[in-house]
């Protein structure tokens, strides 16, 4: 509590969204029509990332980056199965920000089971999370159930935006890349970038309407793991795969930062929450490279 004045003021908040859209390439993004994540960029940046050459164009390594902050000579998993890692040395940005807020709560949801179960070595995020059941129509095919996996997620994070103060938040939406991996990138892949952003919509429309005055800021990261070749799959080192991108708006961001990074999302997420940053992280805050 500060007074100026006078009169008592209450002292902002800083919170975190991260938002994760699985396998959605770069220049297919741009083609796209995403209105809300067009407002962050304009707000922030939209940046092309090129996947670092320590991690391979696949989920679990470039995921695992995201979290911890290192790559995966340093976190251990390799591919999508997680079994090796090191996240006891390397923990997720989420473990990190209870242990160093007491009190504080995060939230992490996904249809991918690695991320936030006890699958395949998993889990990412050490306190678990969210993933819904599978859908009972038995007549939905993989596609339509990943969707409605989506959505559940989506439903249950924007619950938790509106109702519930957690310091950072992270949601998953796996759909993209289950349709790059099904058909390729087609008409339907680009439709499902437009619904991944029509889903983001409604995560920001969940924090407009937190009962908190305005007292909070909220910094919102959008991002991609990898991208899809014409003819679906990755895992390889052609452009198609390895340019993704990362968006972001929030205290502190004003320009597009120098050759931003995934492992630049840890550092960016402790540094807005006033958390120290260790120093061994090869990322930095986001506009924090030189020129």
């Amino acid at each position: 509590m500060t007074t100026m004045g006078g009169h008592e003021m209450t002292a902002r908040r800083n919170h975190v969204l991260i938002v994760g859209w699985d396998g959605v390439r770069d220049d297919t993004l741009r083609a796209a029509r995403t209105p809300h994540l067009d407002e962050i960029a304009a707000d922030g940046f939209l940046a092309t990332v090129r996947v670092h050459e320590k991690n391979p164009t696949i989920s679990g390594p470039v995921w695992s980056t995201m979290a911890t902050g290192v790559y995966r000579d340093l976190h251990g998993v390799h591919d999508n199965d997680f079994h090796a890692n090191a996240f006891d040395r390397y923990p997720d940005v989420l473990t990190q920000v209870r242990a160093a807020q007491p009190g504080a709560t995060t939230f992490a949801a996904g249809a991918w089971a690695p991320l936030v179960e006890e699958a395949s070595g998993g889990p990412l995020f050490a306190g678990g999370g969210y993933r819904p059941g599978l859908p009972e129509r038995s007549e939905d095919g993989p596609l339509e159930t990943v969707a409605a996996m989506d959505e559940a997620v989506i439903s249950r994070v924007a619950r938790e935006l509106r109702h519930r103060d957690h310091s950072v938040v992270f949601a998953y939406a796996a759909l993209p890349d289950i349709v790059g991996h099904t058909e390729g990138v087609t008409e339907r892949y680009r439709v499902s970038v437009e619904t991944c952003d029509e889903q983001l919509g409604v995560l920001m429309a969940a924090i407009d309407a937190r009962p908190t005055g305005g007292q909070e800021d909220w910094t919102i990261i959008v991002l991609t793991d990898h991208g899809h070749r014409d003819e679906g799959d990755h895992g390889g080192d052609s452009d198609e795969e390895r340019l993704a991108w990362i968006a972001a708006r929030g205290p502190g961001i004003d320009r597009a930062p120098v050759g931003v990074d995934h492992a630049d999302v840890v550092p960016h997420v402790l540094q807005t929450l006033g958390l120290g940053v260790r120093e061994d992280l090869p990322g930095r805050p986001f506009g924090a490279r030189p020129v």
